[in-house]
């Protein structure tokens, strides 16, 4: 899971060149893996610019890359990051659930922005396990889990037996319970309100009894309590991938409501003429003069144009050459999947909404512009 301090980290390294490769390996815009295509053609570019000198401090990073990138590719999401440096040692994989501009940039730092910001843009989710005497916290992003910490209090004492504890009576040994589980609490929400403020993270997930989250969820602080999105029943032991698959229902019904205010936003703006466009011949356009800020489309629409097989330009209408580079206009069946390369590569964000009957009566793809 990217993480901000260890990016930070890598980002003020320096001594030596970095070989930085990201690397679009969506399927959804890669229809007949072209991602290969753009792999080889970035790596011949780099040799060729790059001084005699530097390219013999770096030929082993780039071998390294390249190896990794032909040997590995069954297991590829829909972005690949690597960071490669012979001369320190070191070496950094990213494998991440969203496409990524195309991009190989040999440095004498590593170059990690794009990583940043998927970190800014991208929605993190933290979890908290709590019981009267335990707490564990993780987070959630792009559809990982990692458990950051865990609270624990053993001085709460147990259920009370016969002959009370230490000859306490029946309420006070209740009432001394309560105060120890009250300071247990306390420390589980200075932890996670500390947890929160420090990673980035926008909303909270509590699991546990109902007992148990009701008690946290009354001592929370109001700040804190706005970023719960809902609460799930999950035992204090369960294992990381347990806590994801229970959570998952929860983080997924969140992120379909803002696709729905997402759409909304974008219809209206779009209707006002505010920095937003529907159709595709209207994205297009946009995309032409790199003006997409973000692209959003409805999962399973698909559409008919043209592409430049010289110099990539689209088109809905069907034009004999291109107006840019008189290439060969060929028609193709997936305008859309080269749409999104197209505004990946101008790194715009994607949104694709998983239904939405609205977008599809507007056109099926819209675009919030930058100007």
């Amino acid at each position: 899971m990217l993480d901000r301090t260890e990016l930070r980290e890598i980002a003020s390294m320096e001594g030596g060149y970095f070989v930085s490769l990201y690397l679009n390996v969506d399927p959804m815009f890669n229809p007949k893996g072209d991602y290969m295509v753009h792999f080889k053609n970035m790596m011949k570019n780099t040799v060729d610019s790059l001084d005699r000198a530097v390219y013999k401090a770096v030929k082993d990073d780039l071998e390294k890359v390249d190896n990794y990138v032909i040997s590995n590719k069954r297991i590829f999401r829909k972005g690949l990051a690597l960071i490669s440096s012979t001369a320190k040692s070191f070496w950094k994989e990213y494998n991440i659930n969203v496409p990524v501009k195309n991009e190989l940039i040999v440095d004498k730092t590593p170059y990690t922005k794009p990583l940043m910001d998927i970190l800014d843009n991208y929605q993190r989710y933290a979890v908290l396990l709590v019981d009267k005497e335990s707490a564990r916290i993780f987070a959630v992003h792009l559809g990982e889990i990692v458990e950051y910490g865990e609270v624990h209090t053993p001085a709460v004492p147990g259920k009370h037996k016969k002959g009370g504890w230490f000859a306490l009576s029946q309420n006070h040994y209740e009432r001394h319970i309560d105060f120890h589980i009250g300071m247990h609490l306390k420390d589980v929400v200075e932890k996670v309100d500390s947890f929160l403020s420090g990673e980035y993270i926008g909303r909270l997930i509590i699991g546990g009894s109902d007992e148990a989250v009701s008690m946290v969820k009354g001592m929370l602080h109001k700040t804190v309590l706005d970023k719960v999105i809902g609460t799930a029943r999950v035992e204090m032991f369960a294992k990381s991938d347990e806590v994801l698959r229970r959570v998952e229902p929860i983080v997924s019904a969140y992120e379909k409501k803002k696709e729905e205010e997402t759409v909304e936003s974008l219809i209206a703006k779009a209707l006002k003429n505010e920095n937003a466009v529907l159709g595709l011949d209207d994205v297009i356009s946009a995309l032409q003069e790199q003006r997409v800020m973000k692209l959003v489309f409805v999962k399973d629409y698909k559409a008919n144009g043209y592409n430049c097989s010289t110099c990539g330009y689209l088109s809905v209408q069907k034009i004999d050459s291109c107006p840019f580079c008189k290439g060969k206009m060929d028609a193709v069946d997936y305008m859309v999947d080269l749409a999104g390369q197209k505004a990946v590569q101008q790194s715009a964000l994607i949104e694709v909404v998983s239904e939405s009957k609205k977008l599809l009566d507007a056109g099926g793809i819209g675009a919030f512009l930058r100007f």
